[in-house]
């Protein structure tokens, strides 16, 4: 009885020292933001200085606080947003007579103009991004809407204004107008229509600062290229259906010219740049003109991407023609297997091929998904990102097979006489490198810059090369290995030839193998090597349709590479029993790989 008594005493004490046991396995989260919490828990923190309203974050497993919403904004831009109706009043009230129409809207354009600065353009793009809810993320369209509606508000008066970031000029024509703003914006209506018109005319300096780049396909692969220009002439004016625009290019490296508006309706409100009703008409010196059918607040799009119609032909062909090789290597391999298994270098050589080709053809797979989900309409980012991480992936598992195989050429190499390593050990770490390399690559890429909104590249399903630089999360990889395949190359064949002598069959045997994955590193390493400096290449020279062209072809045809290369040409393959219905395979897909093969066998026999 005493015995139960004591255990009576201490088992409420055990509970409360398992419950404090859990309680500190529980990760804890704690800055100078959200505070502390335990996992899961949601907290409300302070926004930066000189920004009024609150954010909201999440405690992970790793013990940080995630960012989940924003709704923190500079304070002039808050202030200026929470009164523009009242603004708008009482501008109307000083425009009629009781102050001067010229001072108030100087002060006015001072103001806004400050807001448009390179300073603002951090708390700009905080509130445009999609951590913020609909109202949060409408606010420079609502800026520009407002500015819309003061100038609106001058009646029956000429202004011309200069500020240091915004332009404005109100006049009276009737004929035609023809006007030069800063240089930067040329203005032409040949055809106003009848009567006297008024037009008002602002042009901002710095208005990328506050407007994001986004299109009517939710895109973000275009810059806003050139001063946005606001014009609207006064109501009861009939409207002016053909109005010109001349824009001085900010960046003449950049391609593709969209002739586009601020349509204020786009994704909920929110607004974003719609080219309908206007097209670009000529392109010279260093500018763009464009024709538009309707009055609103206009801009030039551009892209750093070269538009490249031969290259999404040839990208597309060549990866059906890629395809449908892995899948012709994989079913000749299904073909074989049994024969190769016999010898453990030829066994893991397979192996090896059968990785590369089972990653390419999903990376392809997946490379086609993205392309379908880069196409379709809305906000897809979420797809997009998945599709990314799944090409990344599979791309770098490619090369770390690659590795694989070169790591096991060298140890074989260098071990030929003296045994070594089991099979199991070398599968084993045949897959750690193969898939584990991969995984935290592409695991660390994707969580370092997707909650920031830089892990793609806009409206392409690939890795960000503009602001984040994630492809150097594969292009950095992709290029050591190809390097280190060039100095293992050397080393294997320096020891080759200070092994000549071979009088064992077994070794002679072990011999060739290694030879067959020599020739194929050899031949592999250069082609990919060649084809991802090519990609360097369109990073560097964005407008050189040459080297795209070039990239676009070898990049789309890895899979027949591994094909021909890793299987056509190895002589073991062609000895088995199973040849005839490998030839087969061959003449059904490419009949004149499959007449060279042909006579390679009769050579052979």
């Amino acid at each position: 009885m005493k015995y139960r008594s004591d255990q009576n005493i201490f088992l409420p004490l055990k509970v409360m020292l398992f419950h404090s046991f859990l309680l500190f396995l529980d990760p804890v989260c704690e800055d100078d933001v959200f505070g502390t919490g335990n996992l899961g828990q949601m907290a409300v923190g302070s926004c930066e200085r000189d920004e009024v309203g609150e954010r909201k974050g999440v405690c992970q497993e790793d013990g940080s606080w995630r960012e989940v919403e924003n709704n923190c904004i500079l304070g002039p831009v808050q202030e200026l947003l929470l009164v523009r109706f009242t603004l708008c009043n009482s501008i109307l009230y000083i425009l009629h007579g009781l102050m001067s129409p010229f001072l108030s809207m100087q002060d006015i354009l001072l103001t806004a103009g400050v807001l448009t600065t390179d300073g603002a353009r951090a708390s700009w793009e905080s509130l445009n991004n999609g951590t913020r809810n609909a109202s949060q993320t409408g606010r420079s369209s609502t800026f520009l809407q407002s500015l819309e509606t003061i100038t609106g508000l001058i009646i029956g008066v000429s202004l011309a204004i200069d500020t240091p970031s915004i332009l404005l000029n109100k006049t009276t024509f009737t004929d035609s107008f023809n006007a030069s703003f800063n240089s930067s914006v040329t203005i032409v209506i040949s055809e106003p229509g009848e009567g006297e018109k008024n037009i008002t005319v602002m042009t901002f300096a710095s208005m990328d600062n506050v407007l994001p780049a986004r299109d009517e396909a939710n895109s973000s692969r275009f810059d806003i290229n050139g001063r946005v220009v606001l014009v609207q002439t006064s109501i009861g004016n009939s409207p002016i259906n053909n109005i010109s625009f001349t824009f001085n290019l900010n960046n003449t490296s950049l391609v593709d010219p969209q002739c586009v508006f601020w349509n204020f309706s786009l994704f909920d409100d929110r607004g974003g740049w719609d080219n309908e009703g206007c097209m670009p008409v000529e392109i010279k010196n260093g500018s763009v003109t464009c024709n538009c059918n309707h009055l609103t607040s206009f801009s030039i799009l551009m892209s750093p991407f070269v538009n490249c119609e031969v290259c999404s032909l040839i990208t597309f062909i060549g990866v059906g023609i890629s395809m449908a090789s892995l899948v012709i290597c994989l079913i000749i391999e299904a073909v074989i297997w049994r024969k190769i298994r016999r010898n453990t270098t030829s066994y893991l050589r397979h192996v090896s091929i059968v990785n590369i080709a089972v990653s390419l053809l999903i990376a392809d797979i997946w490379f086609i998904i993205g392309a379908s989900i880069s196409e379709a309409p809305g906000d897809n980012r979420d797809a997009c990102s998945a599709a990314t991480f799944f090409i990344h992936f599979f791309y770098l598992a490619m090369f770390f097979w690659m590795l694989a195989s070169a790591l096991l050429l060298l140890y074989r190499t260098v071990s030929v006489f003296d045994g070594g390593l089991s099979k199991r050990s070398m599968l084993a770490i045949g897959f750690s490198v193969g898939y584990g390399g991969p995984i935290i690559i592409a695991v660390i890429t994707i969580a370092a810059t997707a909650p920031s909104e830089r892990y793609t590249q806009g409206i392409f399903c690939w890795l960000n090369f503009t602001e984040s630089l994630a492809i150097i999360a594969f292009v950095l990889p992709a290029l050591t290995i190809v390097l280190f395949h060039l100095i293992i190359l050397i080393v294997v064949l320096f020891k080759m030839l200070r092994r000549r002598a071979v009088t064992d069959s077994a070794q002679a045997g072990q011999r060739n193998v290694l030879l067959v994955i020599a020739r194929t590193l050899a031949v592999l390493t250069p082609l990919f090597g060649l084809t991802w400096g090519l990609g360097i290449g369109t990073l560097a020279d964005p407008e050189n349709q040459g080297i795209h062209i070039a990239f676009s072809f070898f990049n789309s045809l890895q899979g027949f590479f591994i094909l021909v290369f890793g299987l056509l040409l190895d002589k073991k393959v062609f000895k088995t029993q199973y040849s005839y219905l490998y030839l087969i395979f061959s003449f059904a897909f490419f009949p004149i790989i499959a007449k060279c093969a042909l006579q390679h066998v009769q050579v052979i026999h």
